[in-house]
C-alpha cells in the first residue's frame, strides 16, 4: 500500500514541475501541443506495441479479450445516466453535450496509464488497453457528437466520419493492434526494434504528467468556479462510473487485478483534450475547462481515498 502511494505521489511531483515550469515560464500552450504529438505519436504507440509483446501470450490474451464487455456495459450505462441527470437536475442547455461526455469517459492514458503503471506495474498495462479502446472509440463517436451538439450552428454543421475514424484508429491504437498481431503469430522481436521502442515507450509518463500541469496552469486555478453542473460532472467521474464498473464485476466474473484496473480507469479525471473540442464546437469553454482543472487537482486527494477501498 505504501509503495503504490509513494509511486503515486512521484507522478504528480511530475505534474507539479509540469505546473512550475510553466509558471517560470518554459512550457507554454505550444509545448502542450508539441509533447501531446510527442506521446501520441511516438512514445505511446511504442508503449502499445511493447507491452503487449511482454505481457502477454496468445492463449492469455484470447480468454482475456472477453473482459472489454464490463467497460463497455459501464461506459453505455453511466452515458445514459447523464442524460437523466441533465434532466433531473437541470443541467444548463448551453453545454448539456459537453457534459454528458465529461460524466462519461474517462482520461484513460494521460492520467490512467502512468497511475496503473504506479500502483500495479506494467502487469496492468493490458487491462489498461482494454479500457481504452472501449473509452476511446466511444469518445470519439458518441462524445464528440454530444460536444458538437453544444454548437450555437450544430443544425448547420456536419460531423465528419472520416476525421472520426483517423482518431478511433490512432496511432496508440495502431501500435497496439501490431503489437497484438506480432504476439498472436509469436514473431521473434529484433533487438533495435525493442531498444528504441524501450527508449521511446519511456517518454510516455513524464511528458503526459506534463502536459497535465500545463494545462491546469494555463487554464487558471483562480479561474474555476464551482457550480451544481460542475459537481455533476465530478459525481459522474468518481463515484457514479466506478461504482457501475465494481456492481457489473459482481455479476461477470474476470480476474481480480483486471476489475481493479476497470475501476480505477473508470475513475480518472475528464479527458484533456475536451476544452480543446469545446473550443473548436464554439461551446461553453468555461465549464469545460473548470471541470478539467477541479477534476484534476480533486483527483490527487481521491485516489488515496479510492486505493484504501480497493487494496
Amino acid at each position: 500500500m505504501f509503495q503504490a502511494y509513494s509511486n503515486i505521489f512521484v507522478i504528480f511531483s511530475l505534474m507539479f514541475i509540469g505546473y512550475w515550469l510553466s509558471f517560470k515560464q518554459w512550457f507554454s500552450n505550444r509545448t502542450a501541443d508539441t509533447f501531446s504529438k510527442l506521446v501520441l505519436n511516438l512514445s505511446l504507440p511504442a508503449s502499445m506495441f511493447l507491452n503487449i509483446i511482454k505481457n502477454f501470450t496468445r492463449d492469455e490474451f484470447l480468454s482475456l479479450f472477453s473482459g472489454m464487455i464490463i467497460p463497455l456495459l459501464s461506459i453505455v450505462i453511466t452515458y445514459g445516466i447523464s442524460k437523466l441527470w441533465q434532466r433531473f437536475f437541470q443541467v444548463a442547455p448551453t453545454h448539456h453535450g459537453s457534459f454528458s461526455t465529461m460524466f462519461t469517459f474517462s482520461n484513460t492514458i494521460f492520467i490512467g496509464l502512468p497511475i496503473n503503471l504506479a500502483i500495479f506495474g506494467e502487469k496492468a498495462v493490458p487491462y489498461v488497453l482494454l479500457y481504452y479502446i472501449v473509452n476511446t472509440s466511444l469518445f470519439w463517436t458518441v462524445g464528440i457528437y454530444e460536444i458538437a451538439r453544444d454548437s450555437p450552428s450544430f443544425e448547420e454543421a456536419k460531423v465528419s466520419f472520416h476525421p472520426l475514424l483517423k482518431k478511433i484508429f490512432s496511432p496508440a491504437l495502431i501500435g497496439f493492434i501490431i503489437g497484438l498481431i506480432w504476439m498472436l503469430f509469436d514473431f521473434p522481436l529484433p533487438k533495435f526494434i525493442a531498444g528504441l521502442g524501450g527508449y521511446l515507450s519511456e517518454l510516455t509518463t513524464p511528458l503526459s504528467m506534463f502536459i497535465i500541469g500545463i494545462i491546469v496552469y494555463y487554464s487558471g486555478i483562480k479561474n474555476l468556479r464551482m457550480t451544481k453542473d460542475l459537481a455533476g460532472v465530478l459525481a459522474g467521474r468518481f463515484l457514479l462510473s466506478p461504482l457501475i464498473v465494481w456492481l457489473i464485476g459482481q455479476w461477470i466474473q474476470v480476474p481480480s487485478l483486471m476489475l481493479q484496473v476497470f475501476i480505477i480507469q473508470a475513475s480518472m479525471p475528464v479527458q484533456n483534450s475536451v476544452p480543446i473540442l469545446v473550443r473548436n464546437y464554439h461551446g461553453d469553454e468555461e465549464f469545460a475547462a473548470s471541470s478539467l482543472g477541479y477534476s484534476v487537482l480533486i483527483y490527487m486527494i481521491y485516489i488515496p481515498l479510492l486505493l484504501m477501498v480497493l487494496l
